[in-house]
């Protein structure tokens, strides 16, 4: 965070010294809002958010030492500079006390005054970065390379390149497993952001009672529960990249906040009063078809075309199958094991001839698992059991969905209806399975 992008509140009564600060400091680049007291400046907070307050100490009404205190109770997420006559260090020590990160004595120097404004920026970045690494902490950000010689997927990584410069949302799109978030991090990092934040949810993964705490965060006492303020992942999403897997999933009545988010750049949270503003590039993904959806209902049509001005469809293992013998070797030499191995001929076509509903993600499984309970330092096609009987072969004139009905079945018949066990084997998120079988009226 620099002066350029730094949201700054000016509190001093003396009305001259006042719109002189503003001037300079919007001349350095600086966003100045002013208030002209200290429940002005209280109000102010409570309205909109602020990076850094430069605060008057000696103020009519209420005191600068009084506002640090209501900066304190409400728990805003801001840096406080102060300024006062008053030379005291009795005085300084107690606003350090209580919450100020620096004081400077009038009359003030400009440029001195500029050098701690951009100390207390550079605080405000840090403790965002710090929320930033809690906030990743516990997610998987170890992803194997986007591996293909498949034209398509070549065209398709030309087509990232050109539209992640310009910073417009983009929509991917694509079946389950096929490296849809793989190319969400690659518009990031060309974008000339990478080393800005990258946010992913994944909304197939979330509940829906908690949907909009987890997006847009929550402020103390907004819940049971909410013993603090929360940044939302949209919030540490700022000035970087925010990714929602499975948009498909995101409950109807969130998507109109979301919605509103993406047009003005600004929130609430949970609870919230004041509007947190955001300026983040959102990439989405889907394994749906988002215009069937919405003309089922299901989706928002104007959320849909705010989401994607960039559309692209990623293609599914089955249509790029000269990408297997690659992406196998990689799996090979990156995934764990105490002896190393090979693959043999008739097993590798054994994997090109299978049809992949679960897309690279089952094939990364199917390697795993192989590797995990091979019986020597070659992978054989006995080492692959179910592949060459878990999908019969299939007629020219037979849909898509009636094989993937009739992979998923005989999946269940092979685990005995253990549909945890099933989805791993499918390279399938368990909700996701769930919906297939809803989907093809599978039941118990």
């Amino acid at each position: 965070m620099n002066g350029r992008s730094a949201r700054l509140l000016i509190a001093e009564d003396d009305s001259n010294l006042r719109k002189v600060l503003k001037i300079e400091l919007t001349a350095e680049g600086f966003q100045v809002s002013e208030a002209k007291n200290g429940q002005d400046a209280v109000d102010c907070m409570q309205r909109e958010e602020f990076d850094v307050l430069l605060l008057d100490l000696n103020m009519p009404g209420l005191p600068g030492l009084d506002v640090l205190r209501k900066v304190k109770e409400l728990d805003l997420p801001l840096e406080v500079v102060v300024l006062t006559a008053d030379a005291s260090v009795a005085k300084a020590v107690e606003a350090m006390r209580r919450g100020a990160c620096d004081y400077l004595n009038k009359p003030v120097k400009v440029d001195e005054l500029v050098v701690v404004l951009q100390k207390a920026c550079e605080k405000k970045s840090l403790l965002h970065e710090v929320q930033l690494l809690r906030s990743q902490v516990q997610r998987d950000v170890a992803f194997p390379g986007l591996i293909t010689e498949n034209a398509v997927m070549l065209q398709l990584l030309s087509d990232v390149k050109s539209v992640a410069q310009a910073g417009v949302p983009v929509h991917i799109h694509g079946e389950s497993g096929v490296g849809k978030e793989l190319i969400a991090r690659g518009i990031h990092a060309a974008s000339g952001g990478a080393e800005r934040s990258y946010i992913a949810i994944n909304c197939s993964a979330v509940t829906e009672s908690v949907f909009e705490s987890e997006i847009f965060g929550y402020e103390k006492g907004a819940f049971t529960g909410a013993a603090n303020r929360k940044p939302g992942l949209l919030e540490l999403a700022d000035r970087g990249t925010f990714f929602i897997d499975e948009i498909g999933e995101m409950p109807v009545q969130l998507q109109a906040k979301l919605l509103r988010a993406l047009e003005t750049g600004a929130f609430y949270r949970v609870g919230g009063v004041r509007e947190v503003k955001v300026d983040a590039r959102v990439v989405s993904a889907s394994n749906r078809d988002l215009r069937q959806e919405c003309e089922a209902g299901a989706f928002r049509k104007d959320l849909f075309w705010r989401i994607s001005t960039i559309s692209l469809h990623v293609p599914p293992l089955r249509e790029r199958k000269e990408d297997i013998p690659a992406l196998v070797e990689h799996f090979l030499h990156h995934l764990p094991s105490s002896r190393p191995c090979r693959i043999s001929r008739a097993a590798l076509q054994l994997l090109h001839d299978y049809d992949w509903p679960g897309n690279v993600r089952e094939l990364q499984n199917v390697i795993q698992r192989a590797t995990l309970l091979r019986r020597g330092d070659m992978l054989e096609p006995a080492d692959f059991t179910g592949l060459s009987s878990t999908v019969p072969p299939r007629p020219a004139n037979r849909r898509l969905d009636e094989v993937e009905k009739a992979h998923i079945l005989e999946t269940l018949r092979e685990t005995g209806g253990h549909r945890g066990r099933a989805a791993e084997i499918l390279g399938l998120d368990p909700k996701t399975l769930y919906r297939k079988l809803r989907n093809y009226k599978i039941d118990g």
